[in-house]
């Protein structure tokens, strides 16, 4: 079985390198991450009008129609170019879910919108520490009505809409979880933005005081809508992590071979090379189950909820491994603001929160595989 990708996408990964190389180079991110601005508004435009936003998007609501490997392969040059833009929270989760679980209207309103970049969307799931589960969700939600405050939530200080995670029952079953559109611009919604590690990828608070909202899926069927969600946002996240581990990997042998020290290239010397193939390893190792996945994700195929685990396991490792690694192949200069290592590590450490703890899918990935060895 071949899982590379074709001439055709692999035609599109080169035009979306070519743009974000012009569009979107490290100074186009320090000035998100020194500045004032949220996102690079600029770039989210571009992004729209290349068609990017909206490539996994049916062309009935939209989109380019395209499918998720194309998705995939843009996900990896968005994490390549470290793009400061609510693409993973708009793209990754709020359109699918919308996708998942939206009702012809719900799909004619958002999805549009997305595509051509007038919509931002995000998740709301997390309610403070801790990880995905139906027992840490607390707000609930009453006859139409959100009552509660979700934290942190991506890119929630500039999102237009959300998909809000509510305990509508009490039975203690995962049948008590629904999810709910708002419209954030509209009334009962209070937002704050949070410090975190990424500024180029915005936390915020929200707090909903009797906030009108419209079931997305049906009742009780919440956390199963949730649990393909992430599945899918877990595939795409980890190729966002290739790309950003491939250029770490990049930026370390560039600067091995230039820098000199006692009259040779630092590349020459064993220790560093030690460190840049333990780099190689772990990216390429997880560009392998990123594929996996893709196939996985692209055939909805049943061995999905696996793939995807692997997937965002060996990514976020390698993403965190390159992003360290190639800090300490700089050495010194690695550590300074004016060095662009810092960005990635910032980049590679939030991510691997993201969706959930290392450890919370390294469980779900053991989980998956007992059930189905047990079928």
């Amino acid at each position: 079985m071949n899982f590379d990708f074709s001439d055709d996408q692999k035609q599109l990964r080169d035009q979306a390198r070519k743009f974000l190389t012009e569009k979107c180079p490290p100074k186009a991110v320090r000035v998100v991450l020194d500045g004032k601005a949220p996102y690079d508004k600029e770039l989210w435009k571009g992004l729209a009008e290349m068609g990017f936003l909206g490539v996994a998007i049916p062309e009935e609501f939209g989109g380019a129609g395209a499918g998720h490997l194309e998705l995939c392969v843009i996900a990896e040059e968005m994490g390549r170019a470290n793009a400061p833009v609510p693409f993973s929270s708009t793209v990754y989760l709020a359109a699918e879910a919308l996708l998942i679980a939206g009702s012809d209207a719900q799909k004619k309103k958002w999805l549009p919108a997305i595509a051509s970049g007038e919509a931002i969307g995000t998740l709301a799931l997390f309610e403070g520490k801790g990880n995905p589960s139906p027992k840490a969700i607390k707000l609930a939600a009453a006859n139409g009505v959100l009552n509660g405050v979700k934290k942190p939530v991506a890119d929630g200080a500039i999102a237009d809409f959300a998909v809000v995670a509510a305990r509508t029952g009490s039975s203690g079953r995962e049948s008590d979880i629904s999810l709910f559109l708002v419209d954030l611009k509209g009334g009962g919604v209070e937002v704050k933005g949070l410090t975190n590690l990424d500024p180029t990828r915005g936390q915020a608070e929200i707090t909903f005081k009797d906030c009108k909202a419209e079931p997305l899926g049906a009742a009780g069927e919440g956390w199963s809508i949730l649990t393909q969600v992430l599945d899918r946002a877990a595939v795409l996240c980890a190729f966002e992590q290739v790309g950003g581990s491939d250029r770490a990997l990049e930026m370390g042998r560039d600067y091995a071979l230039d820098r000199i020290a006692f009259g040779r290239q630092i590349g020459s010397f064993q220790a560093v090379k030690h460190m840049l193939a333990d780099m190689y390893v772990s990216a390429t190792l997880a560009r392998s189950n990123s594929y996996y996945g893709a196939w996985a994700l692209s055939t909805n195929a049943s061995e999905l909820p696996e793939a995807a685990a692997a997937a965002r396991i060996s990514a976020t490792q390698a993403f965190q491994h390159c992003a360290k690694n190639n800090i300490q192949v700089h050495g010194g200069m690695g550590f300074t603001w004016e060095f662009d290592c810092h960005m990635y590590y910032r980049r590679a450490n939030a991510m691997a929160l993201a969706l959930g703890s290392l450890s919370y899918w390294e469980d779900q990935l053991i989980d998956r595989m007992r059930k189905k060895n047990a079928a």
